[in-house]
């Protein structure tokens, strides 16, 4: 039910977003905005009332207090959670325009969440646009392409593609979202055949701090289209993609498991592997110390298992042919390569589904030795003070090449750091990270930005280069010079 409170706004103080107010009002520009789709109002008073925002909007307002209010602020993140002053449930992209113009009028921040898998800096205060609702999904077979609503889960986009023999480049989780996987470069489970899903992208609707309506192409606001590309957080409302699907109805894939008595063997086999793979295979290595807990199954409890993903989408004759070298490693405890519908690949990793509290960091390097990798593991395994998962995704292929704001494109590969909350301080698990990164420092080239989970503050200027970050400080200084959107 739609909130009717009185007209006055709360004061709110917003967490710094991808790219600072300081930052961005630092680069000098005297380009005046592209036109829009619908324009910005000539004044901001009209949309100052809540009441008169509760009124333009056909979804939800709510309020602290109101019915509703927890469920719709409260994602599958739940160690960072946003506490804003009002929420918009919004329907439509109007109802986005309204919530930014609302924003605008009262110099209250906005944050936006759909699914709020990779949250980053938790509002405190301000606006928050909850975008779940907003789920359209719409397949142009003939063109190869779809829509996707700023709502769009990837599971919904796999389900729609799948009919016609296509796929998205979505990455392990069907449950994320598909508009901030996307802004974010997007690395999937297809990606060293395919690329980064912004990679794909061909037009994006967004919402500027204006309150105007976009819709940016490579011909129409280039500046801001490769901005959004891999550096999207922090720009504006998306409330929509248009990107191209590839031609894929079956994946070689699954996971070769090895126990601890074994992991050296097969990490050191892993490294050696991926020195000659055809760009077609994408694989990473999940590194984790099951917990002996009744919610495990038992013949995985309290196991510290190194589990090989692998999705190929060669014959499955040349699948079993290219991963005989890690089958030579020795008995697995787990062996699930088979060929399977695209359908079926998200069982590749078998991500957990449940909402949980979690904190992590990433690392992109240009090289990874087996030695290196053993100090990751005696940092991270069974003897480490908290839970840690480690992720290593082998990178190279088509990451290597495409446009937008992607950050270091030449990474060989991506390390990737979580730790579940639960019992554990940020502090701590931060503390940990950084024993891991500073053991990588040699080979590190940066961050990803996908995968900095919680608030790291400066840290995200690490996930591009510097003439890049440049570039995106400058887009941030001419869209939103005030800061309104933080990330």
């Amino acid at each position: 039910m739609k909130t009717t409170y009185s007209d006055a706004s709360a004061a709110t103080s917003g967490s710094s977003g991808s790219f600072t107010a300081s930052v961005a009002t630092s680069v000098a520009t005297s380009a005046a905005a592209p036109s829009a789709i619908t324009e910005a109002p000539a004044s901001y008073d009209a949309f100052g009332s809540l009441a008169g925002l509760a009124s333009r909007v056909t979804g939800v307002v709510l309020v602290p207090g109101d019915d509703g209010y927890e469920a719709e602020r409260t994602g599958f993140q739940s160690g960072h959670v946003h506490r804003p002053s009002v929420i918009v449930g919004a329907d439509t992209a109007a109802d986005v325009v309204a919530a930014v113009r609302y924003a605008r009028a009262n110099g209250l921040p906005v944050s936006v969440q759909s699914t709020g898998h990779g949250l980053t800096a938790p509002s405190d205060g301000g606006v928050l646009v909850s975008t779940r609702r907003m789920d359209e999904v719409r397949v142009d077979a003939e063109a190869c392409t779809v829509w996707a609503g700023a709502g769009a889960l990837w599971a919904d986009v796999i389900e729609e593609a799948a009919p016609h023999g296509l796929a998205p480049v979505n990455g392990s989780s069907p449950g994320v979202g598909v508009v901030g996987y996307t802004l974010g470069g997007g690395l999937g489970i297809l990606g060293r055949e395919f690329g980064y899903a912004s990679d794909r992208v061909r037009l994006v609707e967004v919402v500027t701090a204006d309150g105007a309506l976009r819709w940016v192409t490579p011909e129409r606001e280039p500046g801001l289209f490769g901005a959004l590309l891999g550096g999207g957080h922090g720009l504006g409302v998306v409330t929509g993609l248009e990107f191209e699907l590839v031609p894929v109805a079956r994946v070689y894939g699954g996971q070769l498991v090895f126990g601890a008595d074994l992991m050296d063997e097969a990490l050191a086999a892993y490294l050696a592997w991926t020195e000659d793979l055809p760009d077609a295979l994408t694989s990473s290595v999940g590194l984790i110390v099951y917990p002996d807990v009744p919610a495990v199954p038992g013949h995985l409890r309290g196991r510290y298992l190194a589990q090989i993903r692998i999705a190929y989408t060669g014959p499955a004759a040349e699948g079993e042919r290219l991963v005989a070298p890690l089958r030579a490693v020795g008995p697995r405890v787990a062996d699930t390569l088979r060929d399977m519908p695209y359908t079926a690949s998200h069982t590749i990793h078998q991500d957990p589904e449940t909402p949980h509290a979690y904190d992590g960091d990433s690392v992109l390097l240009s090289g990874l030795d087996a030695a290196e990798l053993r100090e990751v593991i005696a940092l991270t395994g069974p003897d480490a003070p908290m839970m840690t998962v480690v992720q290593l995704n082998h990178l190279g292929g088509a990451l290597a090449a495409g446009g937008g704001s992607v950050g270091h494109r030449d990474a060989r590969y991506l390390l990737r750091l979580l730790s579940p909350l639960d019992g554990t301080d940020v502090a701590s698990v931060r503390a940990l990270h950084a024993r891991v990164r500073a053991a990588l420092a040699p080979r590190a080239l940066g961050r990803s930005v996908n995968f900095l989970f919680g608030d790291h503050g400066d840290a995200v200027a690490d996930a591009y280069e510097e003439d890049v970050y440049r570039r995106l400080a400058a887009t941030k200084a001419l869209y939103d010079p005030e800061n309104l959107f933080r990330a």
